[in-house]
C-alpha cells in the first residue's frame, strides 16, 4: 500500500502555499500519495485515511492564522473516536518579519497534534539548510513585508523551499517506515 499523506494549509499572500508545495514536492520524491488542501478545501474526516499529516499557516503575532484555527477546532469528534492517535504529524508556518513569532508559532500548531495522540516529527540538525537557520520544531520562514505594493512579493528562497522538501521527505520516509513496522 502506498504512503498517504494530508496537507493542508492557510495562505492569504501565496507565501504559506509555496512552502505547502514544496513540501508536497519532497513528500514525492519517497513515493508517496500527496493531498495538497487549502483549508477552506479540507475535510477533516479524510484525515482518517492517511499516515501523515502537515499542516502549516501564517504566523500571526506568534500563533495560529484564523483560517486554520477553526479548521483545527473541528477535529473534536476525531479526536473523541481516538481517530487520529498514532498518525505522524508535522508543522510549517511564515511569518512577515524576522522574530514575527515563528517558533511559538510552530509550537502552537504542534499543541492541537499532542492533544490528538499523534507523533510530531520535526527537522534535525544533520539536515545542512535546517543547522544554518532552520527551526527543530518544523519548517518556519520569514517573507520581509513588501514595501513596495506595487512591486514582486517577497516569496520564499530557494533555501525556504529546500527546508520544505526536506520536511516533506522526512514524513515521507517515517510513515512509510512506522507503518511497515505496523504490519510487523
Amino acid at each position: 500500500m502506498t504512503t498517504r499523506i494530508m496537507i493542508v494549509y492557510d495562505s492569504e499572500n501565496e507565501h504559506t502555499e509555496r512552502l505547502a508545495r514544496s513540501i508536497a514536492e519532497g513528500a514525492r520524491l519517497e513515493h508517496t500519495e500527496v493531498l495538497l488542501k487549502h483549508v477552506n478545501e479540507a475535510d477533516v474526516n479524510e484525515l482518517v485515511n492517511v499516515d501523515a499529516i502537515i499542516w502549516g499557516c501564517p504566523g500571526h503575532f506568534g500563533t495560529i492564522s484564523s483560517g486554520l484555527k477553526s479548521w483545527i477546532d473541528k477535529l473534536g469528534y476525531l479526536w473523541a473516536q481516538g481517530k487520529l492517535v498514532d498518525k505522524i504529524g508535522a508543522v510549517f508556518c511564515t511569518t512577515a518579519t524576522v522574530h514575527g513569532g515563528l517558533e511559538s508559532t510552530l509550537l502552537n500548531l504542534i499543541t492541537p497534534m499532542l492533544h490528538q495522540g499523534m507523533i510530531v516529527v520535526g527537522l534535525p540538525a544533520n539536515i545542512t539548510e535546517n543547522a544554518l537557520y532552520g527551526s527543530y520544531y518544523g519548517v518556519g520562514i520569514t517573507c520581509p513585508v513588501e514595501t513596495d505594493p506595487n512591486g514582486p512579493p517577497n516569496l520564499p528562497t530557494g533555501d525556504d523551499l529546500a527546508l520544505g522538501r526536506s520536511l516533506g521527505k522526512r514524513v515521507a520516509e517515517i510513515a512509510r517506515r512506522y507503518r511497515s513496522a505496523e504490519r510487523e
